[in-house]
């Protein structure tokens, strides 16, 4: 039996995983001079944040760059009643872009005028 075709295929698997894994370093690494160079805030500020807004326990949270090159954290939130509501804020300044979900209502805190 030629194992040579499957050798190309775990050959190409590697590389494929660690161009993925170089990309996720840069990613990183960029996230990181932003955050030091005060272009966005902290993961505190947007959990402070959160946490001010609405009820519930953040699940998952990502910092991403969207298309515009603008930075993006990403909330999944679990809120009471066990309805998953999904956050977006705007890394520069904390500022909700977006919150949707079906549960995204009860979640949300009152105001106190």
């Amino acid at each position: 039996m030629d194992y040579r075709p499957y050798w190309g295929a775990v050959v190409l698997a590697l590389v494929l995983a660690l161009a993925v894994a170089a990309g996720a370093d840069d990613d990183h690494t960029r996230a990181k001079a932003a955050r030091d160079a005060g272009t966005i805030v902290s993961l505190r500020a947007i959990l402070d944040r959160v946490e001010a807004e609405f009820t519930g326990s953040p699940v998952e949270i990502e910092l991403d760059d969207d298309d515009a090159g603008r930075w993006i954290y990403r909330v999944k939130l679990l809120a009471p009643g066990g309805a998953m509501v999904k956050l977006e804020y705007d890394a520069r300044d904390a500022r909700l872009i977006r919150a949707k979900g079906r549960g995204v209502d009860a979640a949300r805190r009152q105001r106190a005028d």
